[in-house]
């Protein structure tokens, strides 16, 4: 049996009488697109943040690759290759497409981002960011600055100086939030690509790319897993169905 990447043991997160995870366990495999869906306020985003580091746990236990991080800061498991991106595009406007991948191969390189010096007319860091473009689907919009793209060009930008931060595990926090049709299927080609060659963990409200990328999901409501198993599984589930796939999604 192949062993689990990331463990998640009994998790907890409280604010003030709310517990926001309650008990949360889970496993993610090597290589696997590992889905996380539930309505608003169930708890996705806490749990991410947890994973991340951003937020504190009160209770449980986090193990990735055999090391108990429960503890360690954002900076410390970032440096064990968890990745992550968030809800809200968090790329420099006024920077390149380029520069921002570069800055991302910088922070991966060094322990801090050395602003005053010109990241991307630097090769060691030009070089490998332009094939992480490449790598998305970005390449013809290098030298573009990052407020002029549409929005889901952002997102794959976003997704690009995530994976060029070379990760052991990515954190996918609603990717498609806010992207058009179009949009949203060239996200999906593009993590189609990407998918297998690290465990993705993907929070995300489109079924439609949840069911297209994910090799299991888990269900999360009021803070506790409800379910998980592979999607065929979940998507038969009536437990699942009633709790929030709905009717429509049988």
């Amino acid at each position: 049996m192949t062993d689990p990447v990331l463990c998640i043991e009994s998790l907890q997160k409280n604010y003030g009488g709310i517990r926001v995870t309650d008990e949360v366990s889970l496993e993610i495999l090597p290589g696997e697109m590992h889905a996380i869906i539930g309505p608003n306020g169930a708890g996705k985003t806490t749990l991410i943040n947890q994973i991340s580091g951003i937020t504190p746990t009160d209770a449980g236990r986090i193990v990735f690759y055999g090391q108990d991080i429960t503890r360690l800061s954002i900076h410390a498991r970032a440096s064990l290759g968890i990745a992550r991106s968030f809800q809200i595009t968090s790329v420099l406007p006024g920077f390149s497409a380029l520069e921002n991948v570069a800055l991302a191969v910088q922070a991966r390189a060094t322990t801090h981002y050395r602003f005053f010096e010109p990241a991307a007319s630097d090769q060691s860091l030009n070089d490998p960011a332009y094939a992480v473009l490449a790598d998305v689907g970005l390449s013809e919009r290098a030298d573009v600055r990052a407020s002029h793209l549409s929005h889901g060009e952002k997102r794959v930008l976003e997704l690009a100086m995530a994976l060029a931060a070379e990760p052991k595990l990515l954190l996918l926090d609603e990717p498609m939030a806010g992207a058009g049709h179009e949009e949203t299927e060239r996200l999906i080609a593009t993590l189609s690509r990407i998918k297998g060659r690290f465990p993705i963990i993907l929070v995300e409200h489109d079924m439609n790319a949840v069911f297209a990328l994910a090799d299991r999901i888990s269900v999360l409501i009021y803070g506790r897993i409800l379910a998980s198993g592979p999607p065929n599984v979940l998507r038969a589930d009536p437990d699942v169905i009633k709790a929030y796939l709905g009717e429509g999604n049988e």
